[in-house]
């Protein structure tokens, strides 16, 4: 039924008000290009942006339409969002925020400290783990968990109580800081290392921070902010949309948020490498070992499989070793040594695709199921698909 509004007006001035009163204005012109992998319609056509000259508010509006409608407070989320978006630049559009909801439905359907099942039994068992290591006597573990924490309740109250990421985050902090043996166990390395509605990485945040400027105060470290909402949102949005991605589909984009940054781009290396190497290797997205974050200097399998064709890739060894450093980057899709690798594999059989799914088992103390990368991959490609046809509304 047509609102009240509009029913006493005359059929011209109807017409015209139904355009200029629906919730978006199919004639408003195009805006900015999308991303390869999110640009392609259904109907053929190309996807853009919303347009540029859209004021905040209505840009908040559009989004908080697109949110599942379970959601609460759909303002603050849309807020959040929105802010995230603006600092980094990502295009307005119901594809770019669409990724970025099917990615918080799938970590945390929209609770900004999700619950997770199980927390106190993780937590003693990573006590005993590191008691153990550390030769700390299982007597004085239980002392000291018997004693007042911070909070005035006792460290085995709140270990039992336990709920969210966010209280476990603060648990730790405080026995690193309090308990006699924290230090010892924990060396200041507090083992929660992601959190928040989008299961940000800690360590990714850290270094994002150094390169751009995050835009609220920060009252207190940096890894509080990784369990707010506004902050596992801008941090959460930042990886999976602040880079350069190679694709033309979006599942890959998602697999690559849950394995790492360009796996989909290197596990489709491997495989273009192992045909012309006749080594079988693993396409997991990781062309290199690595100990303490850092590249080992022990050749991985993709190394080794490189350097038993280098006469063929006409490369050196230290050649080969440059390329392979640059795997986490966009630059390794432009190197002599994924180039020539291709050209390889091409001209032995049908041409290989760029981009292909990680195979990686998940493994985490929180899964107590067998996941893949493959699998979230795909069941965030749902969420998204789902979302879009909230927003079949609206223009690009």
């Amino acid at each position: 039924m047509l609102p009240a509004c509009r029913l006493a007006l005359p059929l011209v001035a109807l017409l015209a008000a139904l355009a200029g009163c629906s919730t978006f204005d199919e004639g408003e012109g195009e805006g900015p290009a999308l991303p390869p992998d999110m640009a392609r319609r259904a109907d053929g056509k190309t996807a853009t942006a919303w347009p540029t000259s859209l004021g905040d508010a209505e840009v908040r509006k559009r989004i908080a339409q697109l949110l599942p409608g379970y959601v609460k407070d759909r303002a603050g989320w849309a807020e959040d969002l929105h802010t995230a978006f603006k600092t980094l630049e990502v295009p307005h559009a119901a594809q770019t925020y669409c990724a970025a909801m099917a990615v918080i439905e799938q970590e945390s359907t929209f609770q900004a400290d999700p619950v997770v099942p199980g927390l106190p039994g993780i937590v003693r068992k990573e006590l005993e783990t590191r008691a153990g290591r550390y030769g700390v006597p299982s007597l004085l573990v239980t002392a000291a968990l018997s004693k007042s924490s911070p909070d005035g309740k006792s460290y085995n109250e709140r270990i039992d109580a336990l709920k969210t990421e966010k209280q476990l985050n603060a648990l730790f902090e405080d026995m690193i800081g309090e308990l006699p043996f924290g230090r010892q166990l924990f060396a200041d390395y507090n083992p929660v290392r992601t959190g928040g509605p989008m299961q940000v990485s800690i360590e990714f945040a850290s270094q994002h921070v150094k390169e751009r400027s995050y835009p609220y105060p920060m009252a207190k470290k940096l890894r509080d902010e990784v369990f707010t909402r506004r902050g596992g949102v801008y941090f959460g949005s930042a990886i999976l949309l602040d880079y350069e991605v190679p694709y033309d589909q979006v599942v890959y984009r998602f697999a690559d948020f849950n394995a790492g940054r360009y796996s989909s781009r290197n596990a489709a290396f491997q495989l273009a490498l192992a045909r012309i190497s006749g080594k079988p290797l693993a396409p997991d997205g990781d062309l290199l070992r690595y100990e303490n974050g850092l590249p080992a200097n022990v050749a991985s399998s993709v190394e080794d499989a490189a350097l038993s064709i280098a006469y063929k890739l006409d490369m050196s060894r230290p050649q080969i070793r440059r390329d392979l450093l640059m795997e986490k980057t966009a630059a390794f899709s432009r190197s002599p040594l994924f180039t020539r690798v291709f050209e390889l594999a091409d001209k032995q059989g049908k041409p290989m695709p760029r981009q292909a799914m990680p195979q990686i088992d998940l493994k985490s103390p929180k899964i107590t199921r067998k996941l893949t990368t493959e699998w979230f991959a795909k069941r965030v490609e749902g969420r998204y698909k789902t979302c879009l046809t909230r927003g079949a509304g609206q223009p690009g």
